[in-house]
């Protein structure tokens, strides 16, 4: 809970009339609950987020700058260890196919437009895992919810067939395809549409899911280090703690230091 015991909510909408509904139905719904302002976009909500701490986190799928999802791989990115996770609830208009994956996933929320009866569930299956949940934050949970928000936005598909792993690495640069052996792979790293495959060698872009192509690569074990990082498991030489706790690590084949985000510190911490 929040210093006064009392739980905070943030709600993140950019649409004001529906920010201003859900606003009141919460407070009906729950008296006791504090609600913070509303961050209007999703830059401001991961920046409110990490600023206030709250106990819950109301987000919309789609707001400008980072849609509902994307605010909540960032927060539980750099969420605090010493801070119980965020509950988190998203806000969708989506399809039924959509909403599955919300319920395969086990993750709470509540479609546009919001109800009272349906947020009166809601606010119950909330109060019973604010109830239940750690004082402090346990290791792995924070990386455990940031793959299971990575895999609403790609709800999971059958394996590939064998003949579907990927061994080489096509990436296009201009008019040439560059030929990428896995086993030359130092990391990747997401940016925007691409993924970044970094080498020994030099650089080059994919156009697919970084997720996607750290399941299909084949004869490399890769490790997720941070919401938008895989790195190569056997080139990590060390992971070095700063004085605020977190690592960074030093890798065979790249000159620069790799962060590892605090989701994903536990996995460095000594044995």
């Amino acid at each position: 809970m929040t210093t006064n015991d009392t739980p905070l909510a943030l709600i993140a909408e950019d649409e004001a009339l529906l920010a201003r509904s859900l606003k009141r139905q919460l407070a009906e719904a729950w008296p006791g609950l504090r609600l913070a302002e509303v961050a209007e976009d999703g830059l401001a909500a991961t920046e409110q987020a990490l600023a206030l701490l709250p106990d819950l986190l109301f987000l919309d799928i789609r707001m400008p700058g980072r849609s509902g999802l994307e605010v909540a791989e960032a927060v539980n990115d750099d969420w605090p260890e010493d801070r119980p996770l965020p509950l988190l609830v998203f806000v969708t208009a989506f399809d039924e196919f959509a909403v599955a994956a919300f319920e395969r996933a086990a993750v709470d929320y509540v479609l546009k437009p919001v109800t009272p009866e349906r947020l009166r569930v809601t606010v119950a299956r909330l109060q019973q895992r604010l109830a239940a949940r750690a004082p402090q934050l346990q290791a792995g949970d924070a990386a455990e919810q940031v793959r299971t928000v990575q895999a609403l936005q790609a709800p999971p598909e059958p394996p590939p067939p064998e003949q579907e792993r990927i061994k080489v690495i096509r990436a296009g640069v201009g008019n040439t395809v560059r030929m990428i052996p896995v086993a030359d792979v130092v990391c990747l790293e997401a940016t925007d549409k691409y993924v970044n495959v970094v080498t020994t060698g030099g650089e080059a872009l994919v156009r697919m899911s970084l997720r996607e192509l750290a399941a299909r690569l084949e004869g490399e074990d890769f490790m997720q280090v941070h919401r938008a990082v895989y790195v190569a498991t056997r080139r990590i030489r060390s992971a070095t703690r700063d004085e605020l706790g977190h690592y960074s690590l030093a890798v065979d084949g790249l000159a620069r230091p790799l962060k590892v985000s605090r989701a994903f510190a536990h996995l460095f911490k000594p044995m």
